[in-house]
């Protein structure tokens, strides 16, 4: 399987956990808070009267419902575009799929704070500052879905060659050739997308006063942690220019670590597994340092001055170590 298929089934795995986790967390918010809510729960206003109601059920079902239609329409549109080659698609559909989530995660919340602790759903005024809160989570949620999104993959039209201290290849006179690579960890994902929905509903639970704070806290704090460090060190990306080697870490590419061109001492690719490394993710062992996220192919380099390797599990690995042992010697103006 290539680097494009690899990351075409993430970002289809990925979707779907997101998807299926704000499902969830639209039908939990009103049985949460059953014992405080009115029978019938305000749901529309006109100016700031309730002029529109919902039995607890409905209020809890209706929104999960309209927004599985509305993810499940979203990837269908997307995976069509995509057979269209339209690859603009991509960033579009992960902006709209998070600042869709987001917004309706922000109603549904507000909706339930606004009839906390009423008898009668008339009662009910409008959240206003809920509402205003959820449109701007939603615009930053789109925006960093778009920048997730728009990070592509770019490579060069040389074709690496051999020699003694690795793989090389000619550089074109006054051309600049980039080389990028980038590998994810589907389990890695699941795990750190179901540890962020938890710890977003425990702190949906803790703001709308839904739970203690002593055992909300502990909650959402273990899970965030967890699904922080899952989501660091769920993808890499790689990338080699005239810059030099530049790896970066989860789905906003930092942290970042770089080495200059004329830092590097070698570069080779070789085929390394998680048994010999001691496992997934950033690993050191007798072999160096390995950042593994799939057996295989790795990228392998050795800075100078240092007496370990550095080795990142990258598809078409050696193409990049040929374009670094290439820079090394010789950099296009």
């Amino acid at each position: 399987m290539n680097n494009s298929s690899r990351h075409g089934n993430g970002t289809r795995w990925g979707a779907a956990v997101w998807t299926a986790g704000i499902a969830v967390l639209i039908a939990t918010l009103p049985w949460a808070a059953s014992d405080r809510l009115p029978d019938r729960l305000a749901t529309h206003w006109k100016a700031s009267a309730a002029d529109g109601s919902m039995p607890l059920w409905a209020a809890a079902l209706v929104p999960a419902l309209v927004w599985l239609v509305l993810g499940v329409g979203m990837e269908v549109l997307r995976r069509r575009a995509g057979e269209d080659g339209l690859a603009v698609t991509r960033p579009r559909a992960l902006a709209g799929l998070l600042s869709a989530g987001v917004l309706i995660v922000g109603g549904q919340l507000s909706v339930v704070r606004a009839n906390l602790d009423h008898t009668d759903w008339h009662q009910v005024r409008l959240p206003i500052a809920g509402i205003v809160v959820s449109l701007v989570a939603a615009v930053l949620a789109g925006i960093a879905g778009w920048l997730v999104g728009a990070r592509g993959q770019v490579s060069g039209p040389a074709s690496p060659g051999r020699n003694a201290d690795g793989p090389t290849l000619e550089i074109p006179e006054g051309q600049r050739v980039v080389w990028f690579s980038r590998t994810t960890n589907l389990w890695l994902h699941l795990v750190a997308a179901v540890t962020g929905v938890v710890a977003v509903a425990a702190l949906v639970a803790l703001v709308a006063g839904l739970a203690g704070p002593g055992a909300g806290w502990s909650l959402f704090a273990s899970c965030a942690v967890a699904s922080l460090a899952g989501a660091g060190c769920a993808s890499v990306q790689t990338r080699v220019s005239r810059r030099g080697l530049e790896v970066a870490f989860g789905p906003l590419g930092w942290p970042v670590r770089r080495w200059a061109p004329d830092a590097i001492e070698s570069a080779r690719a070789e085929n390394r597994t998680p048994a010999q490394v001691g496992g997934w993710g950033y690993r050191f062992s007798g072999l160096g340092t390995t950042v593994m996220l799939r057996a295989g192919e790795c990228l392998v380099i050795r800075a100078r001055g240092s007496r370990s390797d550095f080795a990142v599990s990258v598809d078409d690995a050696e193409r990049g170590a040929a374009l670094l042992n290439a820079l090394r010697t010789h950099q296009p103006s």
